[in-house]
């Protein structure tokens, strides 16, 4: 599969060093046979590539110095060698920022002597790219390296402090005028990648956005810019208040803080132009994002980066002349094919009601939704309060009382067994840690208790017990799958085609007698239980639990061939993550229009 390349850089970006067009480079002609040398011995010399030097000692020396001072990238030392050091350094960092390489290669191929008592003098200068410094693979052991060569020529002159290299543009590249520079630009393939929904139509696209820009420094009062910027995105963003912009501003002292991200459509109904206020600008980009702007999710960000890593393996590149004045040129460059799209499990309508259920209580909420048989993400929804506490998909929480009849199961079945508690919990998706491309990655075991602390991770003591909301998920898809008869688990996944690594443990086949107590439990706590109030809840199966009055509570349910986990935070919160649960149940066969 395409998408087998991100785990690689793309080799398209290396290429072999790049040929030069006779109009690149800027023949000298002079005649050196009034210093008695040949027109063979020049033609031989050049044509060795070779330094062959007829030009006076000094300037030989200084000429050599200057490249050797380039190629170790010491500018400072390379300008004060011209005869316009400040220019020159100038220049140089210029071309060091543009073209970013990872080292530069500059050799005098010759130098020559002129009548009116110049020394003129060819350079070889090289620039190179570890693409494996830039996320790239190596090929047979080699570092697939690419490369932009140019040949440039200048002069020396002997002034009163000396030899001295005549400062010019030129020298960095044939014909290049002051201002100008040369550039190594990413270039994108195109069609850009989608994210697909488990249907296969786009749930994620790339469109172009405004962000809105506030700079600190650019207004003499912080204070009234940032109200009135408020004011005029409150149709679109009012939950980007001044206190929030403040406080986006005081994270990054001193420095430019994007305020809003908007799509192109919202600018059109802001209370006023962002861009007018002092000390605000707008600046035009492209991001992926939901192609239905009524779904948000916790799932974009890791999505995002996910289709970013397809983008950066298939990225080309480009050396461009950039001048006063004048259009790009290209000089160099290549592009691959473009990347696949990012096929995934998510369905928008799924998507749809977690988001609707997160939002129901005010308290810090999450809400994960997954196929019961296959373990793939379906959708996962936050709250405001849950996004600022950085709630995830793999943190890992208190669970209290909620597993209380698994740990109850796994103990005894232990016994029975013969074996551990560890192994147990394990192939039930609870001992492990996830590494799920587009979605998470691991941050402790998944149970959060050391292995080497306790041989029974069940026996800990309420709040000594934690778990991720993947975890969770994991076992209520073990379960479910039990119910259907499939006694063993599988890791949860997001993005068709790339396998979850599992860690800490191994999941795999247990015991009917293992889940079978749990399943009760289930049943018992909708039918006469804590979830027995709930309603649209026909065949559910469920567990709910707190770690305590100041929580946190979580519900987890099987129904409709779905598993639902329910995370809350702080007070009461075992009946707010039963209200979420009752919101998801009323709305999940909602469509969208």
């Amino acid at each position: 599969m395409r998408q087998e390349g991100i785990a690689r850089t793309a080799a398209t970006r290396g290429s072999g060093q790049a040929a030069l067009r006779a109009d690149q480079v800027v023949t000298r002609r002079r005649w050196v046979a009034a210093f008695g040398v040949g027109i063979t011995a020049v033609v031989a010399c050049g044509a060795a590539l070779t330094s062959c030097s007829s030009a006076p000692k000094g300037a030989a020396l200084v000429i050599n110095d200057f490249a050797s001072a380039v190629s170790k990238q010491n500018f400072e030392r390379a300008a004060s060698l011209t005869t316009a050091p400040g220019q020159a350094k100038d220049a140089l960092l210029v071309t060091k920022e543009g073209m970013h390489p990872s080292g530069i290669q500059t050799k005098v191929l010759r130098t020559m002597s002129y009548s009116d008592g110049t020394a003129g003098f060819t350079l070889k200068t090289t620039y190179i790219w570890d693409t494996v410094a830039e996320g790239g693979d190596r090929i047979d052991g080699k570092a697939p390296d690419r490369k932009f060569v140019t040949e440039t020529q200048g002069t020396a002159r002997n002034v009163s402090t000396g030899w001295k290299v005549q400062w010019e543009p030129s020298i960095i590249y044939p014909g290049l005028r002051p201002g100008g520079r040369i550039l190594d630009v990413r270039t994108d393939a195109r069609p850009t990648p989608r994210v697909l929904a488990r249907n296969g139509k786009p749930f994620m696209v790339i469109a172009p956005v405004r962000e809105v820009v506030i700079d600190p420094a650019a207004t003499p009062d912080l204070g009234r810019t940032v109200s009135a910027l408020a004011g005029v995105i409150a149709p679109m963003a009012p939950q980007i208040t001044s206190e929030v912009i403040l406080e986006k501003i005081a994270q990054q002292p001193g420095q430019p803080v994007v305020a809003v991200t908007l799509r192109e459509p919202d600018m059109q109904v802001l209370a006023g132009d962002p861009g007018k206020i002092r000390g605000v600008t707008v600046r035009r980009t492209d991001r992926l994002v939901m192609t239905d702007r009524r779904l948000d999710s916790p799932l974009e960000e890791g999505l995002t980066n996910y289709w970013q890593a397809i983008r950066d393996v298939t990225a080309g590149w480009q050396i461009v002349l950039d001048q006063p004045g004048a259009q790009r040129q290209r000089l160099d460059g290549h592009q691959g094919p473009p990347g696949p799209n990012v096929a995934t499990t998510l369905d928008p309508r799924v998507q749809n009601a977690v988001g609707i259920a997160a939002i129901e209580v005010a308290q810090p909420t999450t809400v994960l939704a997954l196929d019961a048989t296959t373990g793939g993400i379906l959708g996962m929804g936050r709250n405001k309060a849950a996004t600022e506490r950085g709630i995830s998909i793999d943190g890992e929480y208190a669970t209290g009382s909620t597993l209380s009849a698994v740990f109850e199961s796994v103990i005894a079945q232990a016994k029975a067994q013969n074996t551990s508690t560890d192994e147990l919990l394990d192939r039930l998706g609870l001992g492990v840690a996830f590494t799920i491309p587009g979605a998470s990655s691991p941050q402790r075991n998944g149970i959060g208790v050391d292995k080497a602390d306790s041989g029974a991770k069940a026996d800990q003591r309420p709040g000594e017990v934690r778990a991720s909301m993947v975890n969770v998920g994991a076992l209520g898809v073990a379960l479910a799958r039990a119910v259907a008869g499939e006694r063993t688990s599988v890791a949860p996944y997001i993005v068709k085609g790339q396998q979850t690594r599992v860690d800490e443990g191994q999941l795999g086949a247990f015991d009917g007698e293992l889940a079978r107590p749990v399943l009760d439990a289930m049943v018992a706590t909708v039918r006469t239980g804590d979830a027995s109030d709930l309603r649209n809840a026909k065949g559910l199966r469920a567990l709910v639990g707190t770690n305590g009055p100041n929580g946190p509570g979580w519900f987890l349910g099987i129904i409709d061939k779905k598993v639902v986990v329910v995370y809350c935070e702080g007070e009461h919160s075992g009946t707010a993550a039963l209200q979420a649960a009752q919101k998801y149940l009323s709305v999940r066969n909602d469509r969208l229009e």
